[in-house]
């Protein structure tokens, strides 16, 4: 398992429906080693923290294996570059991996914490709202990491499984409740019982079992 890019960018404005968003979805692969700090990459900074940021979405790592997929569903679309937004262009991570999983990269070393959820922006980069809906059905979201130990991290960098959670729940299953499997009660109930998933996907979850 590796890094394949790392990739930051900043906030800038783009024209959408007859006005102007500002967002931070749009990254450059970098080639040097970056310094990662609890809330995000050198570098890097998000436009919208009430949805991107923050001590559970420091880092959004995309694996490298859906890019021929998007390629096949998308014969158009752009995929240069760190295509969805994501810092950290993974290999040998998949959507399987489970909420709490913690792994080394470079010095500094990362926790899953929850999958990414498109907003309208990917479909701005993308010139079409429909992805938003493809990504949620095809299941290849990437995932957020919070930052367990600050360090420096670069392109290249194997990553290392350091901790494997004791929890099962994994991304993939928070992203089929939130879609296919929004009633599936024994999966709810396993979601509510973690210690790790964050809070904000627990009490939403929880009031489907109300």
């Amino acid at each position: 398992m590796k890094v394949v890019s790392l990739s930051v960018g900043g906030p800038r404005e783009v024209e959408w429906s007859g006005g102007t968003v500002l967002t931070s979805i749009f990254k450059t692969p970098v080639e040097r080693r970056l310094r990662v700090t609890a809330l995000n990459i050198e570098g890097d900074e998000q436009s919208d923290l009430t949805v991107h940021g923050g001590i559970e979405k420091a880092v959004y790592a995309y694996p490298s294996e859906h890019y021929p997929l998007w390629q096949t569903d998308l014969p158009d679309a752009d995929l240069s570059g760190a295509a969805f937004g994501e810092n950290l262009t993974t290999e040998g991570l998949s959507e399987d991996i489970r909420i709490g999983d913690r792994f080394r990269i470079g010095t500094a070393e990362f926790v899953v914490t929850q999958p990414r959820m498109p907003c309208f922006k990917l479909g701005i980069k993308f010139g079409r709202q429909d992805v938003l809906r493809r990504m949620l059905k095809t299941g290849r979201t990437g995932f957020y990491f919070s930052v367990a130990v600050e360090g420096e991290v670069g392109a290249g960098d194997t990553i290392e499984l350091v901790r494997r959670s004791e929890e099962e729940l994994t991304v993939a299953d928070v992203v089929r409740l939130f879609t296919v499997e929004a009633r599936n009660r024994d999966l709810l109930r396993r979601a509510m019982r973690s210690s790790v998933l964050p809070l904000n996907w627990k009490d939403y979850f929880g009031e489907r079992l109300e």
